[in-house]
């Protein structure tokens, strides 16, 4: 696959505007980016302009903090789902994770993953390295796969850094071939973009799509 196609292209910032959604959009038809990632408020006005496209809607749950109650992750899943989402990334219960009340973590997750597959739907988890220990990554890792999620990934973008190739190699460690990994933020360039790839990351989640395709 062309690097387009590992790209999740993504507009999160809260003053986002309809006409910054609408180009993020016609960015992603044009170059056949795999999806397009917005906060929920977007998806069905993104899914609208998408269809009958190869191009995916996405948008995250809980987001940034993870610190949103079960419930309302899924009530938040369900509602992207009937505007059309095709994928869900939620954030992780990061302090309860701290808190070392793992079953409390993993059930979280369960509930937005059950919530997305009986759908259809694929659930990517966020796990927000940059506020884990290396021992953390590894155990927050195997906690998603044990969850059932599709994927584990790296950050929101939101927090004190993206995430180095450092932590996708933990990832991926951590997980095997059972789910896949997803790194986000801080990728600038195509060869950020191939170094995440080759440490084992099966999706990218970038804003700076354009320029990693050479065309910004």
């Amino acid at each position: 696959m062309t690097l387009n196609h590992y790209l999740d292209h993504t507009l999160l910032n809260p003053e986002a505007t309809e006409a910054q959604i609408d180009r993020v959009t016609k960015e992603a038809l044009d170059n056949h980016f795999f999806s397009v990632m917005v906060n929920p408020y977007w998806v069905n006005h993104v899914h609208t302009q998408l269809a009958g496209s190869d191009v995916k809607t996405a948008c995250v749950i809980g987001f940034p903090l993870g610190a949103n109650t079960t419930a309302i992750k899924v009530a938040e899943s369900k509602q992207a789902i009937q505007d059309g989402v095709d994928e869900l990334d939620m954030v992780m219960n990061i302090g309860e994770f701290k808190s070392g009340h793992m079953d409390i973590v993993q059930k979280d997750i369960e509930a937005v993953v059950e919530t997305g597959h009986q759908a259809g739907k694929l659930v990517k988890v966020i796990i927000e390295t940059a506020l884990l220990t290396d021992d953390e990554i590894s155990q927050a890792s195997d906690i998603v796969a044990k969850g059932g999620a599709d994927f584990v990934k790296t950050s929101t973008g939101f927090s004190k850094r993206g995430a180095p190739v450092h932590d996708v190699e933990l990832m991926k460690a951590a997980v095997g071939d059972r789910i896949k990994v997803k790194a986000s933020g801080g990728i600038h360039s195509a060869e950020e973009a191939q170094a995440m790839l080759d440490a084992g990351a099966s999706r990218l989640g970038v804003s700076a799509s354009m320029k990693i395709i050479g065309k910004a």
